[in-house]
């Protein structure tokens, strides 16, 4: 089976990264994913500062696809990290993203995404999936760190 995801207001919405999770990184809050990893797309402070700060993930996102303002040399190298640290973080910090995650098992995580061919699926299914991956990447993450406290757990005893 796989688990499909993409609006906020579905079935695994919280996947999203529209989803309104906040986390801290580096000592700055974002409200939601989109906000940090649109950030992350420049150097100027005070643009990722407007971006952080905006109150929606729809707007980080517009302010994010912006060339008005020049993105950073190396995006397309770190991009996928980027998106790999900013949903590490959330779903950190979030005991309750942390279960709705583990309790996909093993299924395939797919972000339904009928115009994102990188991020998602693509219409046609042929996308790169790149946030799923991701997603089950946490998940297994997740699940080792269980899997080493119970072990200490049970040799403490």
């Amino acid at each position: 089976m796989t688990i499909e995801f993409y609006s906020t207001k579905h079935t695994y919405g919280e996947f999203s990264n529209f989803a309104p999770f906040a986390f801290t990184i580096d000592g700055l809050e974002y409200r939601t994913s989109e906000h940090y990893f649109q950030a992350m797309k420049f150097e100027d402070t005070e643009y990722q500062k407007k971006i952080r700060e905006t109150k929606s993930p729809m707007i980080a996102a517009r302010l994010g696809r912006s060339r008005k303002v020049k993105i950073r040399d190396d995006w397309e190298e770190v991009k996928i990290d980027v998106m790999r640290a900013a949903v590490r973080s959330k779903f950190h910090a979030h005991d309750s993203l942390q279960e709705l995650l583990l309790a996909t098992g093993e299924e395939t995580i797919v972000e339904a995404a009928g115009r994102d061919y990188f991020w998602g699926a693509g219409k046609d299914r042929s996308g790169q999936n790149w946030l799923g991956k991701i997603l089950m990447e946490i998940r297994d993450e997740l699940r080792e760190s269980q899997t080493e406290t119970a072990d200490k757990d049970h040799e403490s005893k």
